[in-house]
């Protein structure tokens, strides 16, 4: 079982940029908030990094702020599962921008966009997809049920791009943007298995 860091902070209500900013790194860290003004992490070095800086930046606008390392003495199945709900419902979002890259790629190839100007803008896309995934898998410390599939997704999103640069550079290379009737079925194929 692990140790785990609580925060328990009060700012002035005003300005209201105070709390955001706070929230928000509590946020990006994958704390989940126990109360109003109470936040939890498993203790790990990064973690208490974060939260020791939660502290001093609440310390500094001239709140209040402690910082508790501990265990649960009870429910820590409970706190546990509230951390991989949380993930789960980060892993989802991950789900729905992978379902509308595959249909944004489905679009492209019905449209017979076949340019690297359309590969470069879904490469950056895919980029910025990989990159949610990471930092939702690195705050995912009990292994949250929807990990594997998004992982899956993600994966299936690479081979989904990999077939449109390949008639990227066949539209290229004979100077037709017409795709070959196996491009269509395999980025059907692939966007059907994400579902």
């Amino acid at each position: 079982m692990p140790d785990w860091l609580i925060v328990i902070y009060k700012v002035p209500s005003e300005p209201s940029r105070y709390r955001a900013s706070i929230w928000r790194k509590l946020k990006a860290s994958g704390a989940i908030y126990l109360q109003n003004g109470v936040a939890a992490l498993p203790v790990t070095s990064v973690n208490e990094r974060v939260m020791r800086g939660v502290v001093q930046e609440v310390r500094e606008v001239d709140g209040t702020a402690y910082l508790i390392r501990g265990g649960m003495l009870g429910d820590e199945m409970a706190l546990e599962a509230a951390f991989s709900a949380a993930r789960d419902e980060e892993y989802q979002e991950v789900l729905s921008r992978c379902h509308d890259f595959h249909a944004e790629l489905d679009a492209e190839r019905s449209r017979k966009n076949f340019t690297f100007a359309e590969l470069e803008e879904n490469e950056e896309d895919f980029a910025k997809l990989e990159r949610w995934l990471a930092k939702v898998k690195n705050r995912d410390h009990f292994c949250a049920t929807r990990r594997a599939q998004a992982e899956r997704a993600v994966a299936a999103c690479r081979d989904d791009l990999d077939a449109f640069a390949d008639s990227v550079y066949r539209a290229v290379d004979h100077g037709s943007a017409g795709p070959d009737v196996d491009d269509v079925e395999i980025g059907s194929s692939i966007a059907g298995r994400n579902s």
